[in-house]
């Protein structure tokens, strides 16, 4: 379980393709990580397979490449983390799972006054989970529905705080990010599915490997 509050901004050092899948190599600023811990890399739960003073390893099988951007994940590059709550933590954020529900790419970024407006194009069967000033993952972070302004498309409001300390700062026009939607919007949806023709919720990525 995690909050979306990211707690540290890491590098991919290396990157391997194993017969399973991917193993990376995280730069990072923690020190006191322990092996099979779970760590939310970009929204996605991974396990630490092994670590050091400023650095772990984790690993992504097959399918969660086929569901995540981690695939095209190479050295250098920026990532959001955060560790899995203990008990007694604060919850500043919302429930987040670290099960990415789909890809979304970056239809529009706009300046309005202090902030930055982005939108995103949704994957198929995530907007029925979206509502005005509702919660949203998008690369591990917590974030607030702005607008929908259109079909598939929910808009974004990043303050300058979340701009400097997270990836999101970087956002580019077509860049893909993880989403997973509110698993509390996930629970109600399939629950009142059998009153709505049987709508299926979307299958969801458990990325702990």
């Amino acid at each position: 379980m995690f909050t979306g509050l990211v707690q540290d901004v890491g590098t991919i050092e290396q990157h391997r393709v194993m017969p399973a899948g991917r193993e990376l190599r995280v730069r990072c600023g923690y020190d006191d990580l322990a092996d099979g811990e779970s760590i939310a890399i970009n929204g996605a739960c991974l396990t630490v397979r092994e670590h050091g003073p400023g650095w772990f390893t984790a690993a992504a099988v097959s399918t969660t490449l086929e569901r995540t951007t981690i695939g095209e994940w190479r050295s250098g590059r920026r990532v959001n983390l955060e560790r899995a709550m203990q008990a007694g933590d604060r919850f500043g954020g919302h429930l987040v799972l670290g099960h990415v529900d789909g890809v979304a790419s970056v239809a529009e970024i706009e300046s309005q006054g202090d902030a930055r407006l982005v939108s995103l194009l949704l994957p198929d069967g995530l907007s029925e989970l979206m509502i005005p000033h509702g919660s949203l993952t998008v690369d591990g972070v917590s974030l607030t529905v702005n607008e929908l302004p259109a079909p598939n498309v929910v808009q974004l409001s990043l303050i300058e705080y979340t701009l400097s300390h997270t990836t999101l700062g970087e956002l580019r026009n077509g860049q893909h990010v993880h989403v997973e939607g509110d698993v509390i919007g996930k629970y109600v949806r399939r629950m009142l599915a059998p009153h709505q023709g049987g709508f299926d919720a979307p299958s969801s990525l458990h990325a702990q490997d």
